[in-house]
């Protein structure tokens, strides 16, 4: 019998590894609303496009869409709307202090339940250019070939 995720994760940002150089990361809470959560529980969420912004010393999460759930009875006021992340005061001020001065952007990239929680990872990031998205892609495929001539050589396929 399988065991059950520890955290079972809801969204995955994988377009935000593509988009950007990912750096320091952090784990928040986020603030919901009505049937939110049991969307959430669904599995219909999506971090795509999702950015976060730092605004009177508070970190509000923008265009992260949980759709409305389908058996509630009244709307929340919309499935893209912003919402408020929960960190420590100076967690905070480090981030806000570090996209100040670097010029970053603050991405989630992973969203999350623990201890029954709703939690998003967000990260740190700098946008890549487009010569390093199409570098990294023949990179990743030089190094999954090398991997398969590697695997046809153990198996006594010299092909």
């Amino acid at each position: 019998m399988k065991k059950p995720e520890a955290n079972p994760v809801i969204a995955r940002n994988r377009k935000a590894a593509h988009d950007y150089q990912l750096g320091e990361s952090w784990e928040a809470g986020i603030v919901l609303q009505g049937a939110e959560v049991k969307a959430l529980r669904a599995g219909r969420a999506s971090l795509v496009g999702g950015f976060a912004v730092v605004e009177n010393r508070e970190i509000w999460l923008h265009g992260v869409h949980i759709p409305q759930y389908s058996q509630s009875r009244w709307f929340d006021g919309g499935s893209r709307r912003k919402r408020k992340l929960l960190l420590h005061r100076a967690q905070i001020d480090k981030i806000e202090r570090k996209v100040n001065e670097s010029g970053l952007t603050i991405v989630p990239v992973t969203l999350y339940f623990k201890d029954g929680r709703a939690k998003v990872e967000i990260a740190l990031a700098r946008g890549k250019k487009t010569w390093d998205k199409r570098h990294a892609l023949a990179e990743r495929e030089a190094t999954r070939e090398t991997e398969r001539a590697i695997s046809r050589r153990r198996k006594g396929r010299p092909d």
